[in-house]
């Protein structure tokens, strides 16, 4: 009887060690995308350690929308109206790999976006040769898209 008293000790060992360490599992988001994560009841405070990495935008019903912003690993903490813990969790952003690549150039990076076709994609790392013409040719057409009213009228 002792031993199969033991044997179920360490099933029940085992069993709490893969549930709390599938709890501890990051967060993953990729660079630029977002990611939606329900929090518990009684959420009153959610702090990024580092919104230069992620940051979060709580929505009504409990959502939690975290955005990558930087490669890297920040922490999620969620408290309740007391002060009290709900939820402590790693965020790690990584960059984009579906339908991307990337070309090395001596030490020049460059990235593109291959979903069918190669376009230049404005991806955090890429050398500055790249990235700031790319970036450049973004903000302007953005720009333009945000003025729909005075480039119909200056066209006409």
């Amino acid at each position: 009887m002792n031993r199969f008293a033991g044997g179920w000790a360490l099933t029940f060992v085992a069993v709490a060690l893969q549930a709390s360490t599938a709890a501890a599992e990051p967060i993953a988001v990729t660079l630029d995308q977002a990611r939606l994560m329900k929090l518990p009841d009684r959420v009153a405070t959610v702090v990024v350690g580092n919104p230069l990495v992620a940051d979060v935008t709580l929505q009504p019903g409990g959502m939690l929308v975290i955005t990558g912003k930087s490669y890297g690993t920040t922490n999620l903490v969620v408290l309740d109206k007391s002060g009290a813990p709900l939820l402590d969790r790693l965020i790690q952003v990584q960059g984009p790999q579906a339908n991307t690549m990337v070309v090395f150039r001596g030490v020049e990076r460059e990235t593109y976006s291959c979903a069918p076709h190669c376009e230049r994609r404005i991806t955090l790392g890429d050398s500055a040769k790249f990235f700031e013409p790319a970036l450049t040719q973004t903000g302007a057409f953005n720009s333009l898209a945000s003025r729909p009213n005075e480039v119909s009228a200056s066209s006409k």
